[in-house]
């Protein structure tokens, strides 16, 4: 079958194709109903059906897999690695599962998981998944008013954190964080569970504050029973990177995103039990939930959770690891290769990487030159994908696991199976012919996965997903796309960062790209800045490749005016920026994301907003020092 005939297929026959796709994991009861869709925009999944996502990703294996092996934790900040069998893992979430029992933490609970990426961490989020509660993973390191506001928003019976977190060798203290958090918030958590790491030392609140290893000695001969879940109950809310004002909370059900998972493991990431995979994400952000801890055990794989950095101690350390571990699937960011890429290359090739068969990458859009080198370095398939927090698993890639459709550079993909995507004029709401661009949406019911709705306010789920087209119910991903006549789509940036200059719309990414293709430039960002006379200029900050040219007035100038005249060339005058500045660093997040909106407010002379989880504060001077 073809993929466009497995495609058609999913959205024809919704039912069927679900109801043979459900086969993928263990339900303890059948489901009634494959989809019940009767209130729109809301979807619910396998109704009256109940499974487990611990089971699925845990004990179902134990009988034919036990002594294989299921996370492996490496962390080359502590100089510990230790790998745990499908035995092993399920013993330890169990043992994890009494003690939140015993801590008076109870089905339908929430449970906030405020930790470094450490293997209990992933304990945490299957014994909450074991016995029905909810976990809210929050990024260790985020800032107390930012954890507040999760704390008040999920209302968590119990805080799961850690003394600390590690990066480059320098210990991130959490527990002083999480104290000022609980103080400033409305809800108190009845308790806090600390791994005590002997990184930093910590202040214990009398009553409140418990020892994991100390209860853990207590339950080691624990045996907590699977709590079997109806299908559409909540699995767990994560909260979207960047909000502001009162967190979204995204929440996810328990047995469509198990489907989900599964299907996407063997159509999308072609995973096979036995194997190993390897995503260098975080479990904070949705990478990390769905391709690290949950979607890599429901196929039977082993999943390598790990801290680090990818420059440390070398620019070597993945490579060692997929060596060392026989890594077969690997998922990353553009952010991270490029960055390897300015080391030098013999890191790379000193190791055996002969079992990678495919690496995947997502959370920005991937340029032709950074794809081009790593696919030449390592002589595998480099497959990008477009999804989003909200969707759980990819919208757009190439599911070779279905047929050996080929990539198109540029383009994360194709639609995968059950989206059904559409690209429609901002304006008129009309569809998009081919090479038009317009807003990227989703066609009611979501598939098995996404988001049933965000956490507490169904209302705000309606507005802000579902309200973009006053004549259309249609899901918004808040970017715009434009899709070749062979069906790929590519992504031209968000439709909240395009800039109206004169009357003429601009998106920022198409800007971005043109200055990309300018020989010297190695990264840019590219932001509206408010101007009186025209509403808004394009700001272009742009890191060289080779630095030396910029380095007197001359040079910058001349170089300014060489970016200037691509931009001309490629997309005429009205998308040329005002200035072209330079810079050592752009502001990003730990997981890559460029800060454009932090950049334009300090363009704007504004306050640059929530920094919680800024990568490094200084790349914001660099922004200032460029302008003054």
């Amino acid at each position: 079958m073809s993929f466009a005939q497995f495609y058609q297929h999913s959205i024809d026959h919704p039912d069927a194709f679900w109801r043979e796709e459900a086969k993928k994991i263990d339900w303890h009861t059948p489901f009634d109903q494959v989809l019940d869709d009767s209130r729109p925009p809301f979807a619910k999944w396998f109704v009256g059906g109940t499974t487990n996502l611990c089971h699925n990703a845990v004990d179902r294996w134990v009988g034919s897999r036990g002594d294989a092996a299921a996370l492996i934790a490496i962390s080359t900040e502590t100089n510990t690695e230790r790998s745990y069998s499908y035995r092993e893992l399920q013993r330890e979430v169990e043992r994890c599962a009494a003690i939140l029992l015993s801590l008076g933490v109870a089905r339908g609970d929430r449970v906030l998981i405020y930790m470094p990426m450490i293997a209990e961490a992933a304990f945490a989020m299957l014994a909450c998944a074991r016995i029905g509660a909810i976990h809210s993973v929050v990024f260790g390191g985020f800032a107390s008013n930012s954890l507040a506001s999760r704390i008040d928003d999920a209302q968590p019976k119990l805080v799961f954190s850690s003394d600390a977190g590690s990066r480059n060798g320098k210990a991130i203290a959490y527990k002083p964080l999480l104290d000022e958090a609980i103080r400033i918030a409305a809800h108190q958590p009845e308790h806090v569970l600390l791994v005590d790491r002997h990184l930093v030392t910590m202040e214990r609140v009398e009553g409140r504050d418990v020892d994991y290893a100390t209860l853990r000695e207590q339950h080691l001969e624990a045996q907590v029973p699977i709590t079997w879940l109806e299908s559409n109950q909540v699995s767990y809310v994560l909260y979207t990177s960047g909000t502001t004002g009162k967190p979204k909370g995204v929440q996810r059900d328990v047995g469509g995103y198990a489907v989900a998972l599964a299907s996407s493991m063997q159509y999308t990431f072609c995973g096979k039990p036995g194997e190993t995979f390897f995503a260098t994400s975080d479990i904070g952000w949705v990478v990390g939930h769905s391709y690290i801890v949950y979607g890599p055990l429901i196929a039977g794989m082993a999943t390598i959770l790990y801290e680090g950095l990818p420059v440390c101690p070398d620019a070597g350390i993945w490579w060692s690891i997929v060596e060392k571990y026989r890594v077969t699937r690997m998922f990353s960011a553009p952010t991270a290769i490029r960055v390897l890429r300015k080391h030098p290359v013999e890191l790379m090739r000193k190791y055996d990487l002969s079992s990678l068969k495919a690496l995947y990458l997502a959370g920005e859009p991937l340029d032709e030159t950074t794809s081009q080198w790593i696919a030449g370095e390592l002589k595998v398939d480099i497959i990008d994908n477009y999804w989003q927090t909200e969707t759980g698993w990819p919208i757009l890639s190439v599911a070779r696991g279905v047929a050996d459709t080929p990539t198109r550079l540029g383009s994360p993909g194709l639609a995968m199976y059950g989206y059904k995507v559409k690209l429609l004029n901002e304006s008129t709401g009309e569809e998009c012919g081919a090479n038009e661009k317009g807003v990227l949406v989703l066609e009611g019911p979501l598939p098995p996965g996404c988001l049933q709705t965000v956490y507490g306010d169904d209302q705000r789920f309606v507005d802000t997903y579902w309200s973009t087209f006053a004549d259309k119910q249609v899901y918004s991903t808040f970017d715009w796309g434009l899709r070749d006549a062979d069906g790929y789509y590519f992504i031209l940036g968000r439709t909240d960062d395009v800039i109206n200059v004169a009357g003429h719309r601009l998106g920022t990414r198409e800007i971005e790209e043109s200055i990309s293709s300018h020989p010297n430039v190695s990264e840019v960002a590219v932001v509206g800045m408010e101007d009186k006379l025209k509403g808004q200029v394009a700001m272009a900050f742009v890191i060289l490749k080779d630095a030396r040219p910029a380095e007197s007035t001359e040079g910058r100038a001349l170089l300014e005016r060489e970016v200037m005249a691509v931009v001309d060339r490629q997309l005429g005058a009205v998308a040329r920026p005002a200035r072209v500045l330079f810079v050592p660093q752009l502001p990003k997040t730990r997981s890559g994301k460029l800060l454009r909106r932090s950049i334009q407010a300090i363009c704007e002379g504004r306050s640059p907003g929530d920094l919680t989880s800024i990568e490094d504060p200084a790349s914001l001077q660099y922004i200032k020092a460029a302008l003054a």
